[in-house]
């Protein structure tokens, strides 16, 4: 039997964070064995808000190199570069004809990204979901890593999916999401009730997977806990020590229980520092890696060239697909 399809992505806006990493990356990695996976450089959807054109081709190589240098390997699966595959756009467009105003506005993020970008409100973070939408309906993925914030764009896809193949018979899968249990949302170290974001205006909040180890100390040590200073899990009334627990647990694999039982008696000061040192000793293999990537630019250049040629395979069998069936002339 074939391996199931699975397409994910993360936006080329910036390094890759602790975040990433956790909560995506280091799953994808354990997925290459038992699925068909297809991993995006989605650097069409950074386009929503305005970008230095150097520092995105820049950030676009970086984040290939990282994605590799984590464990992503492009032997095992397909790595590419959105906006290499025409198609997405293509899809695109005809998908936002089959999208309603009111399904639009009810999502989420773009309340969320208006608020924050309130000088840059545009039509393409107004239909970001439409694109995402084509971005997962052209491989006929059948599962998509999500975390709890991207449930919404899942389900605004499964929507389109379906309206598309009433109308005109089969011809997307319909996905399902791949919901990650340990460590899917990573919080931020300065603002443990909102999820880590390399956009924070607090230096201390976000550890980047780049960050030497000094640094990644110090932003642990700056951690916001609590007064109690007892390392016990509970989400709502210890937002900073739990984030902390979860990441222990996603690199150690010890439960909540263990690392109370590991910690108990032993006060704040030296649990952040352990939980720092389990970062940097996870993080050391790939920043080596990451460095030996870097300076090789022909070898990134062959990877997502493939990449490209690889993907644009199965999204152009897609599209032709969906073309016939709506009419138009290809």
């Amino acid at each position: 039997m074939s391996k199931k399809v699975i397409l994910s992505g993360i936006q080329s806006t910036g390094n890759l964070h602790l975040g990433n990493y956790l909560g995506a990356i280091k799953n994808w990695e354990k997925m290459q064995d038992e699925y068909d996976c297809n991993y995006m450089i989605a650097n069409l959807h950074t386009l929503t808000i305005r970008n230095d054109p150097e520092k995105l081709r820049n950030n676009t190589l970086n984040l290939l190199a990282l994605y590799i240098a984590a464990g992503i390997n492009p032997e095992k699966s397909n790595i590419f570069i959105q906006s290499q595959v025409s198609e997405h756009s293509e899809l695109a467009w005809v998908l936002n004809c089959y999208t309603y105003m009111g399904e639009l506005s009810r999502m989420t993020q773009f309340k969320d990204k208006s608020a924050k970008h309130a000088d840059n409100i545009n039509a393409g973070l107004f239909t970001y979901p439409v694109l995402m939408a084509a971005d997962i309906l052209l491989y006929q993925a059948d599962l998509v890593p999500v975390g709890e914030d991207q449930k919404q764009h899942l389900e605004i896809t499964r929507d389109i999916a379906e309206r598309f193949n009433s109308i005109y018979g089969e011809t997307f899968k319909i996905p399902d999401a791949y919901v990650t249990k340990i460590a899917a949302r990573v919080m931020g170290l300065q603002n443990p009730t909102s999820k880590m974001s390399k956009s924070s205006t607090d230096a201390n909040d976000c550890v980047f997977l780049t960050d030497d180890a000094n640094v990644i100390l110090k932003k642990f040590k700056k951690a916001v806990t609590d007064s109690e200073n007892v390392v016990r899990y509970d989400k709502e009334n210890k937002p900073g020590i739990s984030n902390l627990m979860s990441i222990y647990s996603a690199i150690t694999g010890k439960s909540n229980e263990e690392i109370e039982k590991e910690f108990n008696g032993k006060g704040y000061g030296e649990f952040k520092t352990k939980v720092a040192e389990c970062v940097i000793e996870e993080l050391r293999p790939i920043q080596e890696k990451y460095k030996e990537l870097i300076d090789n630019p022909k070898y990134l250049e062959d990877i997502y060239t493939k990449g490209a040629e690889k993907a644009k395979a199965i999204a152009e069998k897609t599209l032709r697909d969906v073309y016939e069936k709506i009419g138009l002339i290809i």
